[in-house]
């Protein structure tokens, strides 16, 4: 069965917490500590849906991925650029479910007219980083000790894809 690549509905929330929840405990994709409940994830989906979009895999009717926009910056001339993540449920990495997460997501921000994404990837992070370079995200450098994890610090890698009317 093909990936159904939707927009994330408040039904979704526990299913991207899940999901994100496996990302914070493996201390590899973000530098976040604390677990995210279905209801702070509801709010955040609620917060940003005028906007930012998060869209969902689905795979027989289960979600395996998620990717989702934020602000960049809240000047007006960082408009048109946009934060990202992406994340696949344990089970379903090295399936195709994150670059299905991020088309996804690429159509979303184009159609709400952006032009361009960009997020910070750990060094370490291979997957991540092998996935956006196939979807022609570029990497421009790199934050050194850019803040600490657990007590220690952490570079990041500076990714970015140009879309719509920078493409």
């Amino acid at each position: 069965m093909a990936d159904l690549v939707r927009p994330a509905r408040d039904a979704d929330a526990a299913d991207i917490a899940r999901i994100y929840n496996q990302g914070i405990v493996e201390r590899l994709a973000t530098f976040e500590t604390e677990p995210r409940s279905a209801e702070r994830i509801a709010l955040t989906l609620a917060e940003r849906a005028d906007r930012y979009p998060t869209v969902v895999v689905e795979r027989d009717g289960r979600v395996v991925a998620w990717a989702g926009a934020s602000e960049y910056r809240p000047r007006d001339c960082y408009a048109g650029i946009a934060e990202f993540s992406v994340y696949v449920d344990r089970a379903a990495r090295g399936t195709g479910a994150g670059t299905s997460a991020m088309r996804g997501l690429i159509a979303a921000c184009e159609a709400r007219g952006f032009w361009k994404l960009v997020s910070r990837v750990f060094p370490e992070n291979e997957a991540s980083r092998k996935l956006l370079a196939t979807l022609g995200f570029r990497e421009v450098g790199v934050y050194e000790r850019h803040a600490k994890l657990d007590g220690e610090w952490r570079d990041v890698v500076i990714v970015e894809k140009r879309i719509g009317p920078a493409a």
